[in-house]
This record gives structure tokens, sequence and C-alpha cells, in this order.
């Protein structure tokens, strides 16, 4: 196959304020300028569970391209229809986009987790190459679906540095001790994998502190999730101290005049917002599990245990009150921020991986 086209196949609406459609919107703005022509095949947004007749909308989707095309599917849809991977493997170059494994979603039960994970090998296996975001994705798509390390790309989303934020601490220009009430800054969807209750349960642990905190993230991914942690932070008293703010669709200003960033996600498959907060030099609170575990130095933090409330509580008490652990973690996040890959890096990585797909014969 010559030149530089690629169909990319995307499931739902691609404005989605999420970091995997955060991760494909860039992707898509750098290999175009970087001379390749995308084409944007929009699939269903029933994906990763989608209905009888979204499959075969999307089954019409890929039998109208046109033979030989490369096909880049992101893996919301592409872990989810094995079939028409399977039936279209032969005539189009299919490479997958995986963000995160399907089958290790926080909050489903034994039988659906079997058949996502069912579904998801027997699809990469129809796939030439695939396309992940971290080195711990890549060891878990290895050994959970027996996909060869050579059919692996580890291509790590890009990270806009904050224009004249270059050398602050913190994000912002408070002096230390921060003034009052500090800013405890967390984003990310309102969906289980993301704990949210954990995080809230560790804030009262240290609610005698004076701090206030923001969740920003989408509320409509999960309306119980999201009702339950309403309840949650009534219960516990402190409506007045966190926002459930929403989805914002530029959280620049939120990391600017933060002062530490925490998320008790159980598992990420690269931690985008991690990186964003490093490049701001924010000091950062987290679970210890996934592609963060990499990406976030000792250092530049925090670590606490999935699910534990009263470590998460520790490490706010620590941040909170000592000045100097703080300043220590905000200059260890920003230096290891100012390492961290483009966008432009990223798409490179992933052009390769076309590219090598597209001159199979």
């Amino acid at each position: 196959m010559s030149g530089r086209r690629v169909v990319f196949a995307i499931p739902g609406d691609i404005d989605t304020p999420s970091g995997g459609y955060g991760y494909d919107r860039r992707l898509i703005a750098e290999l175009r300028s970087s001379g390749w022509q995308v084409e944007i095949l929009s699939l269903p947004g029933g994906f990763p569970q989608p209905t009888a007749a979204e499959l075969d909308r999307t089954a019409a989707a890929f039998a109208g391209l046109a033979n030989g095309a490369l096909v880049l599917v992101d893996g919301l849809a592409f872990g989810a229809m094995p079939q028409i991977a399977a039936r279209e493997a032969d005539r189009l170059r299919l490479v997958a986009l995986l963000h995160h494994p399907l089958c290790l979603e926080t909050g489903l039960d034994a039988a659906l987790r079997r058949e996502l994970e069912a579904s998801e090998r027997e699809a990469l296996s129809a796939a030439r190459s695939v396309v992940v975001t971290s080195p711990a994705t890549a060891g878990t798509v290895a050994a959970t679906f027996a996909v060869p390390m050579e059919r692996l790309t580890v291509a790590p989303p890009g990270t806009d540095q904050p224009t004249g934020q270059r050398g602050r601490i913190g994000g912002h220009d408070r002096p230390d001790p921060v003034a009052e009430p500090p800013t405890i800054l967390s984003i990310g969807t309102l969906i289980p994998r993301k704990d949210h209750a954990t995080l809230v349960e560790g804030l009262k642990a240290v609610a005698d502190l004076d701090w206030r905190c923001r969740l920003v993230g989408s509320k409509t991914a999960d309306e119980r999730t999201v009702n339950a942690l309403a309840q949650q932070v009534r219960e516990l008293d402190l409506t007045d101290r966190i926002e459930l703010v929403g989805a914002l669709p530029d959280v620049s200003a939120e990391y600017a005049t933060a002062d530490l960033f925490v998320l008790a996600s159980r598992y990420e498959g690269y931690g985008m917002v991690f990186a964003e907060a490093m490049a701001y030099g924010l000091p950062i609170v987290f679970c210890a599990e996934g592609a963060p575990r990499d990406l976030v130095p000792a250092s530049a933090g925090r670590r606490f245990e999935p699910g534990d409330a009263t470590g998460l509580g520790e490490a706010l008490r620590e941040l909170l009150t000592d000045g100097e652990a703080r300043q220590t973690a905000a200059r260890a996040a920003l230096d290891a921020g100012r390492k961290l890959p483009s966008w432009r890096d990223a798409a490179t990585i992933v052009a390769g991986a076309l590219l090598e797909v597209g001159e199979m014969v």
C-alpha cells in the first residue's frame, strides 16, 4: 500500500471529554499536520456493549471500505467486534489502538468480564498490529490476550507543556505554605474504575484540616455512580468542601490554580491527567496500580494501595501539613513533567506502526 492514508474508526462522539477520545483527537491532528490523510469512520456509540443492530451497522461500514485499506480502530470498539475483525482481517489492514483493556473495567460482573476478555482476545488476533499507550499496558495485553510483543507498539500520549508555567511550583505563583484553603484537584470521569468513593472517604479523614476539592469529570457516563457519590458527599457532610464540577472543555485553569492532584483510580492504561499534573508541578497522590506506577516518580508525591482510604488520607495529611515535603514532591513532579513526550512524538510512533502495516504484503 502506498501513500500515507489511514481510516480511523472511532465509536460514539469523538468530542467526548475523556483521555481516550482526547488521545484520538490529538493523534488525528498531528498525523494530518505531518502529511497523512486521515478519514474518520464514525461507528455507533453503543460500544463496548453494542446492540445487534449497531454491530450490523458497523459490519456494513467496514464492508464499504476499499480492499487493502489501512484501518486504525479505537479499542473501545475493536475488542467488541471480533467477528467483524476476523471477517475483514485478510481484506483490510487492521491496526488496533488499545487505550485500556475492556475486561479490566471496574464494576463488571464475572460473566461479562469473561465475555469481554474472550471477545477482545479473538479480535486482537485479527489485528496486524496493536498500539498501546504504556509499557504496562503492553505487558498486560501480551499476558492476557496472547498478543506477541513484536506486534505491539507503545505510543505514550503526549503532554502539552503549560504556557508561562515552566519553573513554577504547584502550578501557580502562590508562596509556600499555600494560600488557604488549599485546592485539591481530581480529574476523571465519574465511573467505578476511577474510585472517587475512596477519594471522598480519604478526604473525610482530613476533614479537620482546611481544604477544598474539585472533582472534574463527566457526570453522564454512569448515573448510578454519580448519584452514589453525591449521596456519599452529603452523608459525610462535605458538600461545602467537595464540588462535583462535571466535564470541562479545557482543564488547564484547574491545574494552574490547584495545590495538589489526587486520583484514586484502580487502573489506568496510561494516566494522561497524571502527566498533565506533573507538567504543572503539582504534588500527586495516587493509587499504586497500572501504568501510573511507571509514569509518576515516587518522589513526585505519595502512593496508596487500591481502595485504601486510610492510606490516601495519610498521604493527603502529610502533603497538606508539611510544606517541605510538598515542595520536594512538587519539584520532582515538575522535573518529570519536563521530560514527558510531546504529541508529535506520540504521532510519530503511531505513524511508524501504520507505515509498517501498510507495507505488509
